[in-house]
Parts: structure tokens; C-alpha cells; sequence
């Protein structure tokens, strides 16, 4: 037995609980692990309310929470290639597991090893922040001296391509709040504070002709409001808001896969996608940890050391 976070119905944070569950079995294509590090992120208060269904893996409540962890594995499925019990590894839950507990199993696809000399921690935080920021740099297939707009900045995600888009030569220009501005200009961006200014006449400002593309991490009216910014709409990636495409722009295309994870590994060595950490809880926090994400407070990236 070991303990677990999560809920029993889908709702908001009242839902949530500890237990205790047996360690769960890995099926056909899982690893089981004993999780070291789980990272923290939006998705996870999402699928607790309700919100991303298919991705419970069609698993009974209670449900564990966390989609992304690195640890050790301890037993492999069927069907499982490339991967050791005791090999350190990290990837996506994207089998209904969760990872705030003390053991979870991950989709062997979805998992890379931990390469030599990069932490558990570290690891932890790339399969959702680190992979999304690949991906939506990749799409947009910016040329160095162009200039982007990361809508949303000062979270995991937008740090993360911040740093990356910074690393490939892009100027970059990022809206938050005051809180993130220093995390978010020590990541080399160009700081616009959506709750002193109008955005667009700030960013007008700084770049009269436009921006050659965007990467939305808010959605909804500042997606809308920022798109117009963009030289052509097609440049326009969202990473939340599917109705991207109404103003012209794309939804990021993921690429979930072991070779994207193991890339990832090899740019936060190089210290291109250094994750900004602000917060390591126990899992006797997690409920704080998750709470500091859903309210948006986070400036950076949360996540629970639970090994």
C-alpha cells in the first residue's frame, strides 16, 4: 500500500483527498514506478473537474492526480521495449495512474530514461512544460531575428519557451502579471504587465509592425486580443484554447513520444530548457501545490518530491 492524492468525483478542490491504494499493476505497454518527483501543472485541476475526459484511462474513483513524473522503474508490462526495471525515468501518466502518490505506472511510449547528470527534479518538470515548448517552436519554425510574443509567460510553459525561443535567436516579448516579471525578464523577454497597460499598444509599442508569431498560454479574450499582433494569423499557436482557429491560428500539434521526452532530457543539460522551479512541496502539500497552480500564482514551476 501506498499513499495517493487525489479525488472521487470530479468537482473543484473539495473533491480532493489522500488514500491509501495497493501499488497498480502495470498492463500491457506500462511501466510501474516508484515515483520520485511529480510536476504540477493546470491539466491536472482540469481533469479533477471533469474537463479533459479520456485521459482517466477509464480507471474507477478514486483517481490519483498528475500527469507527469520521474522516477524508478520497479516492474515492466507486456509488450515493453527499451526500458529496465531500475532504469531512472520520467514521462506521461497518460493512462489514468496519476502521479501524486508513491507509485504510479506511466505509459512506457510516453517515458524516456533520466539521462546522466540531469536530477529527478528537473526531469519531472519536462514532459508537459519542456515537450510543449519544443512543440510549439517547432510548428511555428521561427529563423533567428524574428520576433515572438508568449501570451502568458511567467507559468512553467511560458518560461520554458521563453528560454528555448531565446536559445534559437528569437527576440522575445512576454505578458504576465507584476509578480512574473522577474523570473520572466531574467528568461531574456521583454515584459508586458497586463495589469498596468493595454497590451496590444504596449507591444505596438515595442514592435510597430507586429510579431512574427505568438504562443498563447491564457486563451479566451487575451487570445483574441493578442492574435491581432501576430503579421500572419497562421503564426498563432494556442496551447489551451482549441477556438484558436477562429482567429485564424493553430492548436499546438504534441508530440508525446519517447523521442521527444529524450530531447527535452538533452536540452535542459544543455541548459537551454533550465526549468525556473519555484516550488517543491511533500506530498503532504500537494493540496497547497496544486492550489498555487490553479490560482494562478504560480511564477514558475511547482512540483512534489515524494521519494
Amino acid at each position: 500500500m501506498g499513499q495517493a492524492w487525489g479525488f472521487s468525483r470530479h468537482g473543484g478542490p473539495e473533491v480532493q483527498e489522500f488514500f491509501d491504494r495497493p501499488d497498480p499493476a502495470p498492463g500491457a505497454g506500462e511501466v510501474l514506478i516508484r515515483v520520485d518527483v511529480a510536476g504540477v501543472n493546470p491539466l491536472d485541476h482540469l481533469l479533477r473537474a471533469g474537463l479533459v475526459p479520456g485521459l482517466d484511462g477509464g480507471r474507477p474513483f478514486p483517481l490519483v492526480l498528475g500527469m507527469e513524473a520521474a522516477g524508478t522503474v520497479l516492474a515492466l508490462g507486456e509488450n515493453v521495449d527499451g526500458l529496465e526495471v531500475g532504469d531512472a525515468v520520467f514521462g506521461f501518466a497518460l493512462t489514468g495512474g496519476g502521479t501524486y502518490a508513491e507509485t504510479t505506472v506511466l505509459s512506457a511510449a510516453n517515458t524516456a530514461r533520466i539521462p546522466a547528470g540531469l536530477s529527478a527534479t528537473v526531469a519531472a518538470t519536462l514532459p508537459v512544460a519542456g515537450t510543449t515548448a519544443v512543440d510549439a517552436l517547432d510548428q511555428l519554425g521561427l529563423a533567428a531575428g524574428a520576433t515572438i510574443l508568449v501570451n502568458g509567460v511567467g507559468g512553467g510553459v511560458g518560461l520554458a519557451v521563453a528560454r528555448l525561443a531565446a536559445a534559437r535567436g528569437l527576440r522575445v516579448l512576454g505578458t504576465g502579471s507584476a509578480a512574473k516579471r522577474e523570473q520572466a525578464e531574467a528568461a531574456g523577454v521583454q515584459f508586458v504587465d497586463y495589469t498596468a497597460e493595454d497590451v496590444a499598444a504596449a507591444v505596438r509599442e515595442l514592435v510597430p509592425d507586429g510579431v512574427d508569431g505568438i504562443v498563447d498560454l491564457v486563451g479566451g479574450t487575451s487570445l483574441r486580443t493578442v492574435a491581432r499582433l501576430a503579421r500572419e494569423p497562421r503564426n498563432v499557436i494556442a496551447v489551451g484554447d482549441q477556438s484558436v482557429s477562429e482567429v485564424g491560428g493553430r492548436f499546438v500539434e504534441r508530440r508525446l513520444d519517447r523521442e521527444n521526452l529524450a530531447r527535452s532530457a538533452r536540452l535542459a543539460l544543455e541548459g537551454v530548457l533550465a526549468p525556473v522551479i519555484t516550488a517543491v512541496h511533500p506530498l503532504s502539500d500537494a493540496p497547497a501545490a496544486l492550489a498555487t497552480v490553479e490560482n494562478g500564482h504560480a511564477a514558475g514551476k511547482v512540483v512534489i518530491k515524494v521519494a
